[in-house]
């Protein structure tokens, strides 16, 4: 690979992400966030403090998540519609170049756009009077771009090889089980039945645990809530490496392709 035409791909889908105005979702999440610090109390005053700690937490990992679900779906495929996949792999750009740059294009979107959010939520909680573990809220937030990360390999993946429409559903469908992975482990547990057990268990290590990079309940109780330092390491690289295998898995069915 050469990481020159990979930063310049990369650059590309940044910018045009940007041309897109994906970078309005700022604005709405802001939005969120006001209306939230004038509903919750209304809702529970004797734990709105929590209620708007996981509330905005909770709501940057959903809009990241259909960011990462339904523009990572659209990325190859709308080269392909566009016929512009027949200029792009004509050049000195080999397609595992290509993966590479969507992959890092759009993640590099997601960091902006999270760490932006970041940055909204803490002047929010300000100004709400919330008290709050900093620490434990960054931890959190780089683990949930963590998910968004794979959840975009898984969206690539799927993108590479099928429709935007039926990519899209697959991996909401991924996300879905993908954050029930430790309740179907405690299924094949407690079910009787061998075909079940070994049904869940096939599951569980085929699908991605996201359950290991959500933190999003344990920050808000501070940092003693949160798994130790090894777990955390452990879970990260989990992260990672299956982000790296679902991209290895997109670059070997993208390269048998024909166009």
């Amino acid at each position: 690979m050469n990481f020159g035409r990979i930063f310049v791909l990369t650059k590309n889908v940044f910018q045009e992400m940007v041309r897109d105005r994906i970078l309005y979702i700022i604005g709405f999440y802001a939005l969120i966030l006001v209306g939230a610090k004038f509903i919750l109390p209304e809702l529970a005053a004797s734990s709105e403090d929590k209620m708007l700690l996981d509330f905005g937490l909770a709501a940057m990992s959903v809009l990241g998540t259909m960011i990462a679900i339904f523009v990572g779906t659209g990325l190859i495929n709308k080269e392909i519609e566009k016929r512009t996949i027949l200029v792009l792999i004509a050049k000195p750009v080999s397609r595992s170049e290509f993966i590479a740059g969507k992959f890092f294009g759009l993640s590099a979107v997601l960091a902006l756009l999270t760490v932006t959010m970041t940055g909204l939520y803490l002047i929010c909680l300000q100004v709400a009077q919330v008290n709050y573990s900093l620490p434990s809220i960054l931890i959190a937030v780089v683990f949930l771009l963590l998910q968004l990360c794979l959840i975009t390999a898984v969206a690539i993946t799927f993108g590479v090889f099928t429709s935007s429409l039926l990519a899209s559903a697959l991996t909401f469908g991924v996300y879905l089980m993908g954050n029930a992975t430790q309740d179907l482990l405690k299924l094949s547990g407690i079910n009787g039945n061998s075909s079940i057990k070994y049904l869940t268990q096939a599951l569980y290590l085929i699908l991605p645990d996201l359950s290991r990079l959500d933190l999003k309940n344990s920050a808000v109780y501070g940092l003693q809530a949160l798994p130790n330092q090894t777990t955390l390491l452990t879970n990260a690289g989990y992260g990672l490496f299956y982000s790296c295998m679902m991209l290895a898995i997109a670059i070997l069915i993208f390269s048998r392709r024909e166009f």
